[in-house]
Protein backbone atom coordinates (compact mmCIF):
# COMPACT_ATOMS: atom_id res chain seq x y z
CA UNK A 1 0.00 0.00 0.00
CA UNK A 2 2.78 1.87 0.43
CA UNK A 3 3.80 2.92 -3.31
CA UNK A 4 0.58 3.73 -3.65
CA UNK A 5 0.08 6.53 -1.08
CA UNK A 6 2.89 7.48 -2.44
CA UNK A 7 2.18 8.04 -5.82
CA UNK A 8 -1.54 9.36 -4.46
CA UNK A 9 0.63 12.11 -2.54
CA UNK A 10 3.06 13.00 -5.47
CA UNK A 11 0.14 13.21 -7.97
CA UNK A 12 -1.62 15.73 -5.36
CA UNK A 13 1.37 17.60 -4.58
CA UNK A 14 1.90 18.28 -8.62
CA UNK A 15 -1.81 18.97 -9.23
CA UNK A 16 -1.74 21.86 -6.82
CA UNK A 17 1.73 23.05 -7.75
CA UNK A 18 0.07 23.31 -11.23
CA UNK A 19 -3.19 24.65 -10.44
CA UNK A 20 -1.32 27.28 -8.07
CA UNK A 21 1.15 27.82 -11.95
CA UNK A 22 -2.07 28.48 -13.50
CA UNK A 23 -3.23 30.95 -11.27
CA UNK A 24 -0.42 32.73 -11.46
CA UNK A 25 -0.25 33.25 -14.74
CA UNK A 26 -3.43 35.12 -14.90
CA UNK A 27 -4.42 36.83 -16.99
CA UNK A 28 -2.92 35.09 -20.26
CA UNK A 29 -5.45 35.48 -22.75
CA UNK A 30 -8.06 38.61 -23.25
CA UNK A 31 -10.02 39.44 -20.53
CA UNK A 32 -13.88 41.13 -21.24
CA UNK A 33 -15.35 43.68 -18.86
CA UNK A 34 -19.36 43.28 -19.37
CA UNK A 35 -21.40 45.97 -19.39
CA UNK A 36 -25.08 45.78 -19.43
CA UNK A 37 -26.48 49.12 -20.51
CA UNK A 38 -25.05 50.75 -24.08
CA UNK A 39 -21.56 53.13 -24.14
CA UNK A 40 -20.92 56.46 -23.53
CA UNK A 41 -22.53 56.87 -19.56
CA UNK A 42 -21.00 57.24 -16.37
CA UNK A 43 -19.85 53.10 -15.69
CA UNK A 44 -19.32 52.82 -19.32
CA UNK A 45 -16.64 55.53 -19.14
CA UNK A 46 -14.75 54.80 -16.03
CA UNK A 47 -14.82 50.57 -16.55
CA UNK A 48 -13.20 51.39 -19.68
CA UNK A 49 -10.76 53.32 -17.79
CA UNK A 50 -10.29 50.12 -15.68
CA UNK A 51 -10.23 48.06 -18.57
CA UNK A 52 -7.39 50.31 -19.93
CA UNK A 53 -5.41 50.02 -17.18
CA UNK A 54 -5.94 46.54 -16.75
CA UNK A 55 -4.33 45.81 -20.40
CA UNK A 56 -1.00 47.98 -19.43
CA UNK A 57 -0.79 46.45 -16.02
CA UNK A 58 -0.95 42.88 -17.02
CA UNK A 59 -0.18 42.89 -20.71
CA UNK A 60 -2.95 41.24 -22.13
CA UNK A 61 -6.00 42.15 -23.98
CA UNK A 62 -8.86 44.00 -21.89
CA UNK A 63 -11.81 45.07 -23.70
CA UNK A 64 -15.49 46.73 -22.68
CA UNK A 65 -18.22 44.69 -24.42
CA UNK A 66 -21.26 46.71 -23.91
CA UNK A 67 -24.77 44.39 -24.28
CA UNK A 68 -27.49 46.54 -22.89
CA UNK A 69 -31.04 44.90 -22.24
CA UNK A 70 -33.07 47.98 -20.32
CA UNK A 71 -32.74 49.69 -17.15
CA UNK A 72 -35.02 47.30 -15.44
CA UNK A 73 -33.77 44.01 -17.29
CA UNK A 74 -33.37 41.04 -18.56
CA UNK A 75 -29.49 41.93 -18.24
CA UNK A 76 -28.11 39.69 -20.71
CA UNK A 77 -24.49 41.19 -19.77
CA UNK A 78 -25.40 39.98 -16.74
CA UNK A 79 -26.67 36.47 -17.58
CA UNK A 80 -23.38 35.84 -19.57
CA UNK A 81 -21.32 36.57 -16.70
CA UNK A 82 -23.24 34.50 -14.60
CA UNK A 83 -22.63 31.61 -16.87
CA UNK A 84 -19.24 32.31 -17.34
CA UNK A 85 -16.32 30.25 -16.35
CA UNK A 86 -15.27 31.36 -12.86
CA UNK A 87 -11.81 32.05 -14.02
CA UNK A 88 -11.60 35.76 -14.20
CA UNK A 89 -11.88 36.21 -18.07
CA UNK A 90 -15.35 37.30 -18.14
CA UNK A 91 -16.10 40.49 -15.07
CA UNK A 92 -19.29 42.31 -14.91
CA UNK A 93 -19.73 45.92 -14.55
CA UNK A 94 -23.33 46.17 -13.06
CA UNK A 95 -25.70 48.58 -11.31
CA UNK A 96 -27.24 47.85 -8.40
CA UNK A 97 -30.50 46.26 -10.12
CA UNK A 98 -28.06 43.13 -11.21
CA UNK A 99 -27.80 42.26 -8.07
CA UNK A 100 -30.07 43.82 -6.02
CA UNK A 101 -33.66 43.44 -7.97
CA UNK A 102 -32.70 41.54 -11.00
CA UNK A 103 -33.69 38.05 -9.43
CA UNK A 104 -37.32 39.61 -8.67
CA UNK A 105 -37.85 40.07 -12.16
CA UNK A 106 -37.76 36.30 -12.61
CA UNK A 107 -34.72 35.99 -13.64
CA UNK A 108 -32.93 33.11 -11.94
CA UNK A 109 -29.48 33.63 -13.35
CA UNK A 110 -29.21 36.50 -11.16
CA UNK A 111 -29.41 35.55 -7.96
CA UNK A 112 -27.34 37.09 -5.67
CA UNK A 113 -25.64 34.10 -4.56
CA UNK A 114 -24.46 33.73 -8.25
CA UNK A 115 -21.99 36.49 -8.27
CA UNK A 116 -19.38 38.69 -5.65
CA UNK A 117 -18.42 42.06 -5.80
CA UNK A 118 -15.03 43.03 -6.23
CA UNK A 119 -15.94 47.00 -5.18
CA UNK A 120 -18.28 49.68 -6.00
CA UNK A 121 -16.86 52.65 -7.71
CA UNK A 122 -19.67 55.06 -8.64
CA UNK A 123 -22.42 56.84 -7.36
CA UNK A 124 -24.46 58.08 -10.40
CA UNK A 125 -25.68 62.06 -9.72
CA UNK A 126 -29.09 61.60 -9.40
CA UNK A 127 -31.21 64.37 -8.03
CA UNK A 128 -34.74 65.54 -8.20
CA UNK A 129 -35.02 69.23 -9.42
CA UNK A 130 -37.22 72.00 -10.04
CA UNK A 131 -37.26 75.47 -11.67
CA UNK A 132 -35.81 78.38 -10.09
CA UNK A 133 -38.83 80.20 -9.85
CA UNK A 134 -40.86 76.94 -8.18
CA UNK A 135 -42.59 78.14 -4.69
CA UNK A 136 -40.94 75.34 -3.20
CA UNK A 137 -37.31 74.97 -2.50
CA UNK A 138 -37.07 71.86 -0.17
CA UNK A 139 -39.09 68.56 -0.06
CA UNK A 140 -41.61 69.47 2.56
CA UNK A 141 -42.23 72.41 0.97
CA UNK A 142 -42.85 70.71 -1.81
CA UNK A 143 -45.14 68.42 0.02
CA UNK A 144 -47.30 71.06 1.34
CA UNK A 145 -47.96 73.14 -1.96
CA UNK A 146 -48.61 69.38 -3.40
CA UNK A 147 -51.75 69.44 -1.33
CA UNK A 148 -53.53 72.25 -3.26
CA UNK A 149 -51.45 71.60 -6.67
CA UNK A 150 -51.03 68.99 -9.29
CA UNK A 151 -47.77 68.56 -9.52
CA UNK A 152 -46.01 66.74 -12.77
CA UNK A 153 -42.72 64.27 -12.37
CA UNK A 154 -40.57 63.40 -15.21
CA UNK A 155 -38.12 60.36 -15.12
CA UNK A 156 -36.28 57.63 -16.66
CA UNK A 157 -38.36 55.01 -15.74
CA UNK A 158 -40.38 52.91 -12.87
CA UNK A 159 -38.18 50.49 -12.70
CA UNK A 160 -35.38 52.61 -11.70
CA UNK A 161 -34.11 53.25 -8.43
CA UNK A 162 -33.93 56.62 -8.00
CA UNK A 163 -37.60 57.18 -9.65
CA UNK A 164 -38.57 54.25 -7.16
CA UNK A 165 -37.25 56.67 -4.51
CA UNK A 166 -38.87 59.67 -5.60
CA UNK A 167 -42.04 58.19 -5.34
CA UNK A 168 -41.49 56.56 -2.14
CA UNK A 169 -40.54 59.91 -0.92
CA UNK A 170 -43.72 61.15 -1.75
CA UNK A 171 -45.50 58.38 0.13
CA UNK A 172 -43.34 59.14 3.12
CA UNK A 173 -44.14 62.90 2.60
CA UNK A 174 -47.66 62.26 2.78
CA UNK A 175 -48.56 63.76 -0.87
CA UNK A 176 -49.28 62.29 -4.51
CA UNK A 177 -47.62 62.88 -7.63
CA UNK A 178 -50.56 64.75 -9.55
CA UNK A 179 -48.94 62.41 -12.87
CA UNK A 180 -45.73 61.18 -13.54
CA UNK A 181 -44.04 60.14 -17.49
CA UNK A 182 -40.86 58.65 -18.77
CA UNK A 183 -38.53 60.70 -21.00
CA UNK A 184 -35.82 59.29 -22.66
CA UNK A 185 -33.86 63.37 -22.00
CA UNK A 186 -34.90 64.99 -18.79
CA UNK A 187 -32.80 68.30 -19.19
CA UNK A 188 -32.92 71.92 -18.74
CA UNK A 189 -35.47 72.14 -21.30
CA UNK A 190 -37.96 70.00 -19.96
CA UNK A 191 -38.35 72.21 -17.11
CA UNK A 192 -38.04 74.87 -19.24
CA UNK A 193 -40.82 73.87 -21.32
CA UNK A 194 -42.56 72.74 -18.66
CA UNK A 195 -43.44 69.43 -19.88
CA UNK A 196 -42.95 68.20 -15.79
CA UNK A 197 -42.79 70.42 -12.83
CA UNK A 198 -40.12 68.06 -11.09
CA UNK A 199 -37.69 65.67 -13.25
CA UNK A 200 -35.53 62.98 -11.28
CA UNK A 201 -32.84 63.17 -13.60
CA UNK A 202 -28.34 63.10 -13.22
CA UNK A 203 -26.76 66.22 -12.21
CA UNK A 204 -24.64 66.58 -15.52
CA UNK A 205 -27.96 66.90 -17.71
CA UNK A 206 -28.67 69.70 -16.08
CA UNK A 207 -25.04 71.45 -15.32
CA UNK A 208 -25.94 73.83 -18.25
CA UNK A 209 -28.71 75.53 -16.42
CA UNK A 210 -27.44 74.85 -12.77
CA UNK A 211 -28.27 79.14 -11.82
CA UNK A 212 -32.09 78.54 -13.66
CA UNK A 213 -33.05 75.46 -11.66
CA UNK A 214 -33.44 74.43 -7.75
CA UNK A 215 -31.73 70.81 -6.59
CA UNK A 216 -34.19 69.77 -3.75
CA UNK A 217 -32.73 66.25 -2.97
CA UNK A 218 -29.83 64.58 -4.37
CA UNK A 219 -30.42 60.71 -4.18
CA UNK A 220 -26.65 59.90 -3.67
CA UNK A 221 -24.30 58.55 -0.67
CA UNK A 222 -23.37 62.12 -0.12
CA UNK A 223 -24.14 65.24 -0.59
CA UNK A 224 -22.81 66.65 -4.35
CA UNK A 225 -20.03 69.24 -4.24
CA UNK A 226 -21.62 70.87 -6.68
CA UNK A 227 -24.41 71.47 -4.48
CA UNK A 228 -23.49 71.40 -1.72
CA UNK A 229 -26.41 72.94 -0.35
CA UNK A 230 -29.11 69.84 -1.62
CA UNK A 231 -29.41 67.34 1.33
CA UNK A 232 -29.49 63.55 0.36
CA UNK A 233 -32.25 61.50 0.59
CA UNK A 234 -30.97 59.73 3.49
CA UNK A 235 -30.83 62.94 5.80
CA UNK A 236 -34.34 64.12 4.21
CA UNK A 237 -35.52 60.82 5.26
CA UNK A 238 -32.94 57.84 6.30
CA UNK A 239 -35.49 54.96 5.91
CA UNK A 240 -34.62 55.70 2.01
CA UNK A 241 -31.19 55.96 2.00
CA UNK A 242 -29.91 54.34 -1.17
CA UNK A 243 -28.38 55.44 -4.18
CA UNK A 244 -28.24 54.06 -7.85
CA UNK A 245 -24.61 52.61 -7.63
CA UNK A 246 -22.22 50.96 -10.68
CA UNK A 247 -19.62 47.70 -9.26
CA UNK A 248 -17.78 44.98 -10.74
CA UNK A 249 -18.85 41.16 -10.05
CA UNK A 250 -17.63 38.25 -10.74
CA UNK A 251 -18.64 34.32 -10.39
CA UNK A 252 -18.89 33.57 -6.62
CA UNK A 253 -16.17 30.73 -7.22
CA UNK A 254 -13.63 32.64 -9.33
CA UNK A 255 -10.17 32.41 -6.95
CA UNK A 256 -9.46 34.73 -4.61
CA UNK A 257 -5.52 35.84 -6.31
CA UNK A 258 -7.56 36.11 -9.75
CA UNK A 259 -9.98 38.63 -7.31
CA UNK A 260 -6.89 40.32 -6.26
CA UNK A 261 -5.51 41.29 -9.54
CA UNK A 262 -8.97 42.52 -10.97
CA UNK A 263 -8.94 44.32 -7.42
CA UNK A 264 -5.61 45.99 -7.67
CA UNK A 265 -5.79 47.31 -10.86
CA UNK A 266 -9.44 48.64 -10.36
CA UNK A 267 -8.52 50.63 -7.10
CA UNK A 268 -5.79 52.31 -8.43
CA UNK A 269 -8.00 53.53 -11.64
CA UNK A 270 -11.10 54.75 -9.80
CA UNK A 271 -8.90 56.91 -7.67
CA UNK A 272 -6.66 58.21 -10.65
CA UNK A 273 -6.50 61.44 -11.72
CA UNK A 274 -8.26 61.40 -14.76
CA UNK A 275 -11.21 58.99 -12.80
CA UNK A 276 -11.53 61.94 -10.38
CA UNK A 277 -11.92 64.35 -13.02
CA UNK A 278 -15.13 63.01 -14.09
CA UNK A 279 -16.32 62.88 -10.57
CA UNK A 280 -15.76 66.62 -10.55
CA UNK A 281 -17.32 67.51 -13.62
CA UNK A 282 -20.51 65.66 -13.50
CA UNK A 283 -20.99 65.36 -10.31
CA UNK A 284 -20.96 61.93 -9.51
CA UNK A 285 -18.90 60.08 -6.86
CA UNK A 286 -16.04 58.15 -7.93
CA UNK A 287 -14.49 56.16 -5.42
CA UNK A 288 -13.51 52.20 -4.18
CA UNK A 289 -15.33 50.50 -1.93
CA UNK A 290 -14.12 46.83 -1.08
CA UNK A 291 -15.45 43.51 -1.59
CA UNK A 292 -16.70 43.15 2.04
CA UNK A 293 -18.25 46.89 2.94
CA UNK A 294 -19.75 45.97 -0.79
CA UNK A 295 -21.32 43.17 0.13
CA UNK A 296 -22.75 44.48 3.62
CA UNK A 297 -24.35 47.18 1.07
CA UNK A 298 -26.08 45.18 -1.34
CA UNK A 299 -27.62 43.14 1.91
CA UNK A 300 -28.52 46.37 3.46
CA UNK A 301 -29.90 47.98 -0.24
CA UNK A 302 -31.69 44.96 -1.06
CA UNK A 303 -33.80 45.69 2.66
CA UNK A 304 -34.32 48.94 1.46
CA UNK A 305 -35.73 47.90 -1.91
CA UNK A 306 -38.28 45.83 -0.06
CA UNK A 307 -39.06 48.54 2.34
CA UNK A 308 -39.72 50.87 -1.54
CA UNK A 309 -41.69 47.88 -3.27
CA UNK A 310 -43.95 47.74 0.03
CA UNK A 311 -44.60 51.59 0.09
CA UNK A 312 -45.80 51.68 -3.93
CA UNK A 313 -47.65 48.63 -3.49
Amino acid sequence: MKPTHLLGGTLAVAMAALAGAALADYPKKPVSFVVPFPPGDLEDVITRMIAEDFQNEYGVSAAVVNKPGGGGGPFPGAIEVANAPADGYTIGSFVIGVPVVGHKLGIDDLTPAKFDPLGIFLTYPFVIATSADAPYSTIDELAAYAQDNDIALGHFGDPLTPTQVTKALAVNKGFEWGSDAAFDALDCNTLASGDADVINTTLQLVLPCLDDIKVLVSITDERIPLVPDAPTTGEVDPSLNIALWNGLFVHKDTPQDVREKIIAVAEKTVMSDRAQAVARETGAQVYWQGPEDSAERIATDIETVGRIESLLE
